[in-house]
């Protein structure tokens, strides 16, 4: 299927003539809000009812789940999961929705429940996960074991961005960004007065349940949004048996109100969100951890487009929220009960303010200025894994883009922002084994600067071609738990040290991209490559320890990891690509290919941990008259380049099919303007698929041979 990519990329040119003959399908342009502060005047909130659904939307054919979302007009690389592809998967977590994604990957700790996105092999602290435009405020960066507080059934479509446009967002973004977009603050007023969408499925590998519901209504300026979900799950199956303590269950909701007029708009939302899951694997199977994330969160966000001035557009975010975890299992009394209590408290701002165009002698300038500030205070009680620790950031930004006409255009951005952190330190000896006496401990506050700059530049070809040179220097802040983690975290079946005495991540990276997003070819490839200074990472000592450091080197429950930098080197590319090849009655057949891979060193040689598998995949479908039939096997290598400590990880193949018919109906007889009915296989051939990205790989399988119901009707 590489091959056959290659092939669609040479060939591109001789497919002009069927690009003309499609021109009434060609696909109109993705619009995503999260890469960059400069946005176009079609952004803008309507006072006036609408029946764009947000201003990301596009009709039917555009948005439909079988079509490649490329976006073409950015210089940052972007993957686009739409609302459509959503409804179709029915993701329980971030990183389920994203998993097969080139380029992203998963942690899979707890599959359906603990699931952190990877991007080009970068995690934790490198990844921000937001959700309208603010942090999620949860602590799965803290720990694997931890779940994303996000649930993507009610999201309009998941962004993740990567390269020099995460600068918007701060150093925590290193390696990219997770946006779930949502209408929960009302941007928009629907044309009939009231929209909305219902999903539900059944999944036959863990007797899976879900609903989910959102609408949005309004009129005379105000909207109203409101959603909620419910997911249940038991157990899952994997070949030859069950992963035992697997099971799941989540759910929340939010409600939201703005106010819009002609120049802008105001609102605000209120979101809860809460679950309880278990942990499958080893010493957590054994005790029958679980764990009950819970969650409420605030969120305004508003828009104001002045009539003069200097500015055209200006934008605020404001969040807040209150998350709480309880990790519960058989203590070493016997006992089933709490044994670790998690907290966090984060409240994050962003203004910006849009310049008007400035017109020079070398093309057309815009702009955007932004601040943002953030505060986070983390707590654990009963774990002494990480002291109460406070962080506080602030920041400021500048993106411009020069228009010089003829498809051309210029990027440039930098930021600067000031970190502050406070905890208790603790010294331990050189070794990570127990000498005479405790490790001393003291108060420690540690102050960063970091600096980033970008800059880029995006021709548009001939043929619908795009490409994009994009260059960055980024600087990454320790974060609290990388500078003051000092003991078990049971969950995870570790005992973590950090370094107080960390230094700046500094990662110089270039990259370039290949984009095509009409016509019959639709292509997406990025190649890139970074060169990381004090890269920080979790190094495995190869000591164990039981729940005191007076046990590490004679204990046999956990593995102690400390936090060390060493300088790296990544590379790798992502690829995307599909052709439409026969016409079939209204529609077309055609084919589609994906490849990705990331390869991580240390200068020494040795290699990164936990690096997912280069994976190739591709396969065959239709789309005609309503009807939407794939089928696709995405293959994973073997994963021998390994760090110490770890062990290969054996290939996989997933094969996948799906069978789903869209009907439109009238709402005036029946209530809803569209349903889609289907059914999706997954994992079919009953593969062991184990993630060489994941701490749990050699203790849980992935799920076994699934089949999904699944129904969304909308009005």
């Amino acid at each position: 299927m590489l091959l056959a990519a290659g092939a669609l990329l040479t060939a591109a040119p001789g497919l002009a003539p069927v690009v003309r003959a499609q021109e009434a399908a060609t696909l109109e342009e993705i619009s995503v809000t999260s890469v960059s502060p400069i946005q176009g005047r079609s952004a803008a909130p309507s006072p006036v009812p609408s029946p764009a659904p947000s201003p990301a939307s596009v009709p039917l054919a555009a948005r439909a789940a079988e079509v490649l979302p490329v976006v073409a007009t950015t210089f940052s690389p972007v993957t686009v999961i739409p609302q459509d592809r959503i409804a179709r998967d029915q993701p329980r977590t971030l990183g389920d929705a994203l998993f097969d994604r080139p380029g992203i990957s998963s942690s899979t700790y707890a599959p359906g429940a603990a699931s952190r996105p990877i991007i080009r092999g970068l995690d934790n602290a490198r990844v921000r996960i937001q959700e309208n435009g603010i942090v999620n405020g949860g602590v799965s960066d803290l720990g694997e074991d931890h779940a994303v507080p996000v649930n993507p059934l009610n999201a309009s479509r998941i962004e993740v961005i990567r390269g020099p446009a995460t600068l918007r967002y701060g150093s925590g973004a290193i390696g990219g960004v997770v946006s779930a977009e949502n209408n929960q603050v009302p941007t928009f007023i629907p044309a009939r007065g009231v929209t909305g969408q219902v999903t539900t499925g059944y999944t036959t590998v863990d007797n899976g349940r879900l609903g989910a519901a959102s609408v949005d209504a309004g009129a005379d300026g105000i909207a109203v949004h409101a959603d909620g979900f419910k997911t249940a799950t038991d157990s899952y199956a994997i070949p030859g048996g069950i992963q035992r303590n697997s099971a799941t269950e989540s759910q929340g909701g939010a409600f939201g109100i703005s106010a819009i007029g002609d120049r802008g708009f105001v609102g605000v939302a209120y979101s809860h969100y809460d679950a309880i899951y278990q942990i499958p694997g080893g010493e957590a199977e054994e005790s029958r951890t679980r764990l009950t994330p819970n969650q409420d969160r605030l969120l305004a966000r508003g828009e104001y487009r002045p009539l003069s001035g200097p500015f055209e557009v200006l934008r605020f975010w404001a969040g807040g929220s209150v998350y709480r975890h309880e990790e519960i299992g058989i203590g070493e009394d016997g006992v089933d009960g709490v044994q670790a209590i998690f907290k966090n408290r984060e409240v994050e701002a962003r203004f910006e303010a849009q310049h008007v165009p400035v017109f020079t002698a070398l093309g057309t300038l815009t702009g955007a200025i932004g601040v943002q500030a953030g505060r986070r205070v983390l707590n654990s009680q009963l774990e002494s894994f990480l002291p109460p620790t406070e962080s506080r950031v602030l920041a400021g930004y500048l993106f411009e883009e020069l228009a010089v006409g003829n498809g051309l255009r210029f990027q440039a951005a930098g930021r600067i922002e000031g970190d502050r952190l406070n905890s208790t330190a603790t010294q331990f000896p050189d070794s990570y084994l127990p000498t005479d006496g405790d490790p001393f401990s003291y108060a420690l506050t540690r102050r960063f600067a970091p600096k980033s700059a970008s800059i880029g530049a995006l021709q548009e070809l001939p043929y619908g071609f795009v490409a994009s040179l994009n260059g960055s220097y980024v600087e990454r802040a320790p974060t609290g738990y990388e500078l003051f983690s000092q003991g078990p975290h049971d969950a995870t079946a570790t005992f973590e040290i950090g370094d107080p005495t960390l230094r700046l991540e500094r990662a110089r990276t270039v990259e370039i991209s290949l984009r095509r997003a009409e016509g019959p070819l639709r292509l997406d490839a990025t190649g890139y490559y970074t060169r990381y200074t004090g890269f920080i990472y979790k190094r495995d000592t190869g000591n164990r320890c039981d729940d005191d450091f007076a046990s590490c080197g004679s204990g046999d429950e956990l593995r102690q990891v400390v936090y060390s930098q060493a300088n790296a080197t990544f590379y790798g590319a992502e690829i995307g690509a599909q052709l439409d090849l026969l016409p079939v009655g209204d529609g077309w057949a055609g084919l589609e290919a994906q490849y990705d891979f990331v390869r991580a060193q240390f200068d020494d040689g040795s290699y990164v941990p936990r690096i997912p598998p280069h994976r190739l995949g591709g396969g065959a479908f239709v789309r005609a008259g309503g009807w939407f039939a794939r089928i696709n096997l995405l293959h994973a290598f073997d994963h021998t380049e390994i760090a110490p400590f770890e062990t290969t990880t054996p290939g996989w193949n997933d094969l996948r099919a799906e069978l789903a018919y869209t009907q439109a109906l009238d709402p005036a007889v029946y209530g809803a303007t569209e349903v889609t009915l289907g059914l999706q296989g997954r994992n079919l051939l009953d593969d062991d698929i184990r993630n060489s990205a994941s701490f749990k790989k050699d203790e849980i399988l992935l799920p076994g041979r699934n089949l999904r119901l699944f129904l969304t009707a909308r009005f």
